[in-house]
């Protein structure tokens, strides 16, 4: 009778051992730096203003 027991005290746990299988390991992306470019902010800085100008020339010239 003990090893009845002992037998079904051992099937019990290796039998929640194994209940929730193994699980996929979970992979994080790598993250993505971009560079940082400083000609297109400074040129949106002087383009603007010209293009400002032109229209209010323009507008000079239309009267």
């Amino acid at each position: 009778m003990k090893k009845f027991a002992l037998a079904a005290a051992l099937s019990l746990a290796a039998s929640t051992a194994f209940a929730g299988g193994m699980a996929q390991p979970v992979v994080e992306p790598a993250p993505v730096v971009a560079a940082a470019t400083t000609n297109s902010s400074s040129a949106g800085g002087i383009v603007v203003p010209l293009l400002l100008l032109l229209v209010v020339a323009a507008v000079a010239a239309g009267n």
